[in-house]
């Protein structure tokens, strides 16, 4: 009976990591932490080996999950398999022996293979199931500090991390992301936009490459292709990629007498590093050596990675504190008993979203348990009582407005859906006045807060006419005649604005500032023209997509919402597409952009320039075309078959600024 029933246990958690690993994979989505499947999986582990029955799928023996059916697919040259693990420091130890080694982070985002010959970027590919990948070249083109050119002209093939870091995460969430949108981590948000197929996506992320280990080199010899000597040292393999340019993993040489000291050094630090990470990687300096040990069916034996042993504490939730957002999504907060986790005193944890609170089956009273999720964002990992009886607010928690479910994604969250709720206005009126919105200094959310409750701020145009009420200000708790001066200073220099900082400004959702400059540019900065404009042709801009064309489109459509924009606009000068700038070199010349760029985000910053200096962007190739912008002049695509019928010249990205634009630095 009791074989039947862990028979039966094998089968159930077989099928739950393997959907946990499905949407991990595949769709950019966690439908479970990384405690929770780091514990099923010690459990399924233990259950497979006192049966001695692995089932089939098991994600024991699975070391990935099939790529997405939207990309190109490849075979790696050799297989990228998964790390055995430990959490045990003197297991470390032990697994090092007498050598030496190199501890260095485990970095947190989706592994990318790069190939280099004749010292350029030819081939990127994702992971995907160890076996295949997705190529994704043109978007990996786009990762921030990703060298195109190194010095190496040998063929070389690197691995390394794709990540997007913590503030750049949280900027993103906040700039570019409706409430419907919104990620739940940097990994996720870095897997989805690695793998999208407009570049531009990737381009406005601020994907960074992170190399943690070189796969081959060859050095190109008129005898034949010879494989380059490091030495036999992991270390001078690393030393060498960072000659090329590359951004290269933290790594600390090792001993077995030292990696426990500098095992301690990486959890310090991890307090302060901005990179996401889930643990450590420890693999030896001695190549051959590592080489000689192969590999399992699922690891190889050259390296193993340390998780952290997460610290939980037992503690009571008191309280679920509920927040309404300026997109009106209301996030709730998990309040509980002070507990101490990895030396520092814990209260709070987000709960995300409605489903959370449904699958944890939350109740006030509740004793639950809580970790911090890779040493630093709090977490609950699981609750002891399961009472399920947490109330879900049926109000707004600021304006008293009916509150709503609704399915967004694969999560239920609750949005306020009152139209005039503070918290709303005060959090819209936050954004406007951010640096990269209308840049007010001085326009705090705590003194936007006394200005609204005060009656003086209802409308974003209001916030023009508070030298007319200078008086009532200066009655407000912590205003001073100095302090409102240089307020309204501050008000007054923020008048002289652009078009793209007026359209972000005004809180559209998903229209962050990288898509208010794209739409901007577009329509040449004209918001007469974005008025008019419907979804199909806001679709075709780069960048842009149907969603968020059909949220802008939406918005130009209410009447409210043009009136304030329109009132606003009279407060403001609004500068010209080519303000401050008196070149018109390249007026008369009509051009065509094609491709990927390589010093530009997308092709819409490219046209933007191009159109500041009096020139004009066209979408397709004719007898009147300048010339033909395409980074690849060999293709075989219809532009350039067309550029080549008309005897157009069909110039490469620099070969264009070199003959157009040579005063323009990249």
């Amino acid at each position: 009976m009791a074989e039947q029933n862990n028979l039966e246990r094998q089968k159930e958690l077989t099928e739950k990591l393997s959907e946990a690993s499905r949407t991990y994979y595949a769709e950019d989505r966690e439908i479970m932490s990384n405690f929770e499947y780091d514990r099923l999986y010690d459990e399924l582990k233990k259950l497979e080996e006192e049966s001695g029955l692995v089932m089939a799928g098991s994600p024991t023996e699975n070391v990935g999950y099939e790529p997405v059916e939207y990309l190109p697919k490849e075979k790696h040259a050799s297989p990228m398999l998964s790390l055995g693990k430990t959490k045990s420091r003197d297991e470390l130890k032990e697994w090092l022996g007498d050598k030496e080694g190199l501890l260095s982070w485990k970095e947190d985002g989706l592994t990318v293979v790069v190939t280099y010959d004749e010292g350029k970027l030819v081939k990127a590919v994702t992971r995907g199931n160890g076996e295949v990948g997705e190529v994704i070249t043109p978007n990996a083109r786009t990762f921030k500090n990703i060298p195109l050119v190194i010095p190496y002209k040998g063929l070389l093939v690197v691995r390394g991390e794709a990540v997007i870091s913590y503030s750049d995460f949280e900027k993103i969430n906040s700039q570019e992301m409706s409430a419907d949108q919104v990620y739940k981590n940097p990994r996720n948000l870095c897997s989805g936009s690695v793998r999208a197929l407009d570049p531009a996506v990737a381009a406005r992320r601020n994907i960074q490459l992170i190399a943690f280990a070189l796969v081959s080199a060859t050095d190109h010899a008129e005898s034949g292709d010879v494989p380059h000597d490091f030495g036999n040292s992991c270390e001078k393999q690393f030393v060498f990629l960072k000659e090329q340019g590359f951004t290269v993993v933290e790594y600390r040489k090792v001993n077995a007498d030292t990696v426990v000291q500098e095992i301690e050094y990486f959890e310090k630090a991890i307090e302060e590093n901005d990179i996401p990470s889930d643990g450590l990687v420890l693999s030896y300096d001695d190549l051959a050596y590592a080489e000689s040990l192969g590999r399992t069916a699922k690891f190889p034996r050259g390296a193993i990675a340390f998780k952290w042993a997460d610290e939980t504490a037992e503690t009571v939730l008191r309280e679920v504190e509920w927040q309404t957002s300026r997109t009106g999504m209301i996030n709730p907060i998990a309040v509980f008993d002070c507990v101490d986790l990895e030396g520092t005193e814990v209260r709070r944890a987000s709960l995300h979203n409605v489903s959370v609170i449904k699958e944890l089956k939350l109740g006030i009273g509740d004793r639950i348990t809580v970790y911090k999720a890779n040493m630093i964002i709090p977490q609950i990992s699981e609750n002891l009582t399961k009472s399920d009886s947490l109330e879900i607010p049926s109000v707004c928690p600021v304006c008293g407005a009916p509150s709503k479910i609704v399915r967004q994604v694969d999560s239920e969250v609750l949005t306020c859906t009152g139209d005039n709720c503070p918290a709303k206005k005060l959090r819209s009126f936050v954004h406007f006045v951010e640096r990269d919105a209308m840049n007010i200094e001085g326009l705090s959310e705590a003194t936007l807060e006394k200005l609204i409750g005060a009656g003086l701020l209802h409308e974003f145009k209001d916030i023009y006419h508070l030298k007319d009420k200078s008086e009532a200000v200066l009655s407000l708790e912590g205003f001073k005649e100095k302090s409102c001066a240089n307020l309204m200073e501050s008000i007054e220099k923020s008048r002289h604005t652009t078009v793209p900082r007026l359209i972000y400004a005004m809180g559209i959702p998903g229209v962050g500032a990288a898509v208010a400059k794209l739409i901007s540019g577009h329509f040449s900065h004209s918001i007469e023209d974005m008025k008019k404009a419907g979804i199909d042709e806001l679709s075709e801009i780069e960048g842009v997509g149907e969603v968020l064309a059909g949220a802008f489109c939406s918005y130009m459509r209410n009447e409210t919402f043009v009136s304030q924009l329109d009132a606003l606009a009279g407060e403001l000068a609004v500068e010209a597409a080519n303000s401050g700038n008196s070149d018109n070199s390249l007026s008369g010349l009509t051009f065509v952009i094609t491709g990927s760029l390589v010093h530009f985000g997308n092709r819409s910053d490219l046209k933007e320039l191009i159109e500041a200096r009096g020139g004009k962007v066209s979408g397709s190739v004719s007898k009147k075309t300048e010339c033909l912008i395409n980074n690849d002049a060999t293709s075989t695509s219809s532009k350039n078959k067309t550029a080549i019928a008309n005897g157009v010249q069909i110039l490469t990205e620099d070969d264009f600024l070199a003959k157009y634009m040579p005063d323009y630095t990249v």
